[in-house]
């Protein structure tokens, strides 16, 4: 029963139902944002480079054969992955920098140097003046 409750006081954590909704937004953000860029930013830039569908981009290693389907490397759908990221890595700076700058900046402490003592005073004194040879 022990870990029972352990597992409770885990999952009742802030910080575990944070991540749960932060995970499940993200997931939901980065099927917004390949939707964007599949279907919204990627075909005006295919029409400038002469009507390319970069998600027909391949390389064909070997052709299908029968019921066997083609081996390729499709690197359009790399670059829509790319531009993917691209995005949802902005907006996440974005967003870090926006609550970055909510926060309070916090005070520089100067810690400066205490005075010397009398008793450290005389002390350079004396081996100043031993240093000058009097």
């Amino acid at each position: 029963m022990a870990i029972v409750k352990e597992f409770k006081d885990f999952i009742s954590r802030g910080n575990v139902v944070d991540l749960a909704v932060g995970v499940i937004i993200g997931a939901a953000f980065g099927k917004i944002v390949s939707s964007l860029v599949t279907d919204i930013i990627m075909p005006p830039v295919g029409m400038l480079l002469a009507g390319v569908n970069f998600e027909d981009l391949k390389y064909v290693l070997k052709e299908a054969v029968g019921k066997t389907p083609a081996v390729s490397i499709n690197y359009g759908m790399f670059i829509n992955a790319v531009i993917d990221f691209l995005i949802v890595a902005f907006c996440i700076f974005m967003v870090v920098k926006g609550i970055n700058s909510m926060k309070k900046p916090e005070e520089v402490v100067v810690v400066s140097e205490p005075e010397p003592t009398a008793e450290e005073l005389l002390l350079t004194q004396i081996r100043d003046l031993l240093a000058k040879g009097k």
